[in-house]
Order: structure tokens, then C-alpha cells, then sequence
């Protein structure tokens, strides 16, 4: 059983009955003395897709879940469900979009690099790579000579997701996005 202190991002919890992915972890010190740190969390329900945001203090002890990491690729969306195909075994996986509408932005297919999180044998959730590569699709033409400022334009990739790219890039380039922060990183 891990203590809230030892809580990271990706580590699965029993609360209530439930498993619950850690989403953030914050700590907060407090200024009196004999006062412990508290660890404010934030969980994903993994059967429902609602967070949860408690506090705790760093003794205190959660149930973790046995749960199945394994590696799969993004193979194509049907409908409303998501399928992942299991890079060892072939077996295919689907997700509802409500499930990862947070990650549907940066899913492209035969995309690899994705952990699914698996709890019985049945898929609960995924983990994104740390970045991903996108073409953008529509933005403003690029400004010469821009490179020195740090202008930023807003950008459509071609998963639909919108984020901010500096004022020299152009339609069709292909760029590394952060799936965390869901920011620009770099031309891939």
C-alpha cells in the first residue's frame, strides 16, 4: 500500500470501491509548526471518467489496484470507440470517446507509444507518450525573419486539436506537441 506522499502520476487507487488513475499530484507545506504536508490529488475514475480532487496527508495509506500495463497502438476510431491494438498479442481494445476525451487530440493512427492501463482484463484507461508529432492544417502564412520573437499564432492540427505555434511555421509542417501540457515543443 503506497502513502499519499509516495503518490506519482499513472499510479492506480482503490477509492471507493473504484479504481482511480493519479492524475497531479500538489504539495502544499503548511506554515505552522507540527503541521504535516498535506498532498492535494487529483484522480480520474477509471469506470466513469469523473475526477476527483481530495487532500491528504502524507502518512496516510491507499489501496492500490492490480492493474496491467501494456504496450498498444492506435489502430483506427469507429463511431465512438476508439480501438488499440496490443503490440504483443494482436488482441484489440476499444474505449468510448467520453473515456479519453482528454487524449482524442493527439491520437493519430498506427500511433505507438501508448500504455494501456488494463484491470481485469478489460481496458480502464491509456497513458500517452510524453510527445507526439502532428501536421498542422491550418494557420496564417509564416513571417519571415520571425524566429528571434517569441510571437505565437494559433494553429489547427490535423486531429482537430488547436494550439499556439510560433509565427514562422506554415501549413503542412510537421511539429512535436507535448501531450501533457498540449503545447508546442519543436519541428519533428
Amino acid at each position: 500500500m503506497p502513502k499519499a506522499c509516495d503518490l506519482k502520476r499513472g499510479v492506480i487507487v482503490e477509492i471507493n470501491r473504484a479504481p482511480h488513475a493519479v492524475k497531479q499530484v500538489e504539495a502544499k507545506s503548511p506554515s505552522s509548526r507540527g503541521a504535516s504536508t498535506l498532498y492535494k490529488i487529483r484522480f480520474t475514475n477509471l469506470q466513469t471518467g469523473q475526477k476527483l480532487d481530495d487532500s491528504f496527508k502524507g502518512e496516510d495509506f491507499l489501496k492500490e489496484i492490480d492493474c496491467i500495463r501494456t504496450q498498444v497502438q492506435y489502430s483506427y476510431l469507429d463511431g465512438d470507440i476508439f480501438t488499440f491494438m496490443d503490440m504483443e498479442d494482436y488482441s484489440q481494445y476499444g474505449l468510448n470517446r467520453e473515456d479519453i476525451e482528454d487524449h482524442t487530440g493527439y491520437l493519430t493512427e498506427g500511433l505507438e507509444g501508448i500504455t494501456a492501463l488494463l484491470v481485469d482484463g478489460n481496458i480502464r484507461g491509456i497513458e500517452l507518450p510524453q510527445s507526439v508529432s502532428l501536421t498542422i492544417v491550418d494557420t496564417t502564412p509564416g513571417i519571415k525573419g520571425s524566429t528571434a520573437t517569441g510571437r505565437t499564432k494559433p494553429a489547427i492540427l490535423a486531429t482537430g486539436l488547436e494550439i499556439q505555434v510560433p509565427e514562422y511555421l506554415e501549413n503542412d509542417e510537421l511539429i512535436k506537441v507535448n501531450t501533457t501540457t498540449g503545447k508546442f515543443i519543436s519541428r519533428a
